[in-house]
């Protein structure tokens, strides 16, 4: 018997439906007792989140940017950390889905920008920095006027942000978010798409929103040396986003072959762990390249931890 009281009952009830629809349409769940041990474990997760933001236990890594030569630092990307008192460190799609769900990400968003923007302005000024952006940041309608305000209290030009989305940020609201995007580019912000080629990539935004850089999916990147058919659909897109002058960048370069083929597609920019690893600001040295034994270009700030999103 699940349940002696009609409270009991109901509670358990919601915890099938939510797993239900966490699940996707069309399908139904049965309670099971892990269900319960789920929902503490995100209560307390997110409660520790709650206190979290802002403190210590976030931290910022930077993955280095290079031109496909290898050695021209263009800048680097912001990745957002969670190290755990108890649980240790966090991967970003263990707490951003949270945060996404419970509105932690708009005050966990501003951290970001804001961490972002005051360590870049203390770069060279020919570095940049780009930022990820959830598309929840969106929903308030806020976030033009967040992003100048901060731009503004740190000092950091607008030409030196970028600023990343995904395509499921373009599924939804599009009106709404066009106006932004294109509110953004009028203030000097560059706007980059995210993991393009996956989910439901579509040509049309290529035209529809202000985009100065296309990212093309690791996934891509992984299987560029191994396999013909990847490298004539990047050779592709590559030559679409030229022909609309949009930059494009490949992400999860591990390999000195992978480059070699980017090079020869004439992608602009390159990101990965042959080049540099995502480390924290006090390790970032800035120099453009360093001759490692093979004779492949490498990135000095090579320690870091796994790649992710945020």
């Amino acid at each position: 018997m699940d349940a002696r009281t009609v409270e009991a009952l109901m509670h358990k009830a919601d915890l099938a439906l939510y797993r239900a629809k966490a699940a996707g349409r069309g399908t139904f769940s049965f309670y099971d007792e892990t269900l319960d041990k789920q929902l503490e474990e995100r209560r307390d997760l997110i409660s520790e989140m709650r206190v979290a933001i802002g403190g210590e236990q976030f931290r910022l890594h930077y993955q280095p940017q290079y031109s496909s030569d290898g050695k021209t630092l263009n800048g680097y990307e912001a990745l957002l950390r969670w190290t755990h008192p108890t649980l240790g460190p966090l991967t970003p799609d263990k707490f951003i889905p949270l945060a996404e769900d419970t509105g932690l990400i708009d005050p966990l968003g501003r951290w970001v920008l804001r961490a972002a923007c005051t360590q870049a302005a203390l770069w060279p000024s020919d570095l940049s920095v780009a930022v990820n952006l959830s598309a929840a940041q969106f929903r308030h309608g806020d976030l033009v006027e967040i992003v100048a305000r901060t731009l503004d209290a740190t000092g950091l030009p607008a030409h030196r942000l970028e600023l990343e989305i995904t395509e499921s940020l373009l599924m939804s609201n599009t009106e709404q978010v066009t106006q932004a995007l294109s509110r953004l580019v009028a203030m000097g912000v560059r706007i980059a798409m995210d993991d393009f080629g996956t989910g439901y990539s579509s040509m049309a935004y290529l035209w529809r929103f202000p985009f100065d850089k296309l990212k093309i999916d690791r996934a891509f990147t992984e299987n560029l040396d191994t396999d013909p058919k990847v490298g004539l659909i990047v050779r592709s897109i590559i030559a679409l986003s030229h022909s609309l002058d949009i930059r494009v960048s490949a992400e999860g370069v591990e390999k000195a072959e992978q480059l070699k083929v980017l090079r020869k597609h004439r992608c602009d920019e390159v990101q990965g762990y042959l080049l540099g690893r995502p480390v924290p600001d006090d390790q970032l040295v800035h120099l453009g390249a360093a001759e490692a034994p093979d004779g492949i270009v490498q990135a000095q700030s090579t320690a870091g931890v796994e790649p992710d999103s945020m």
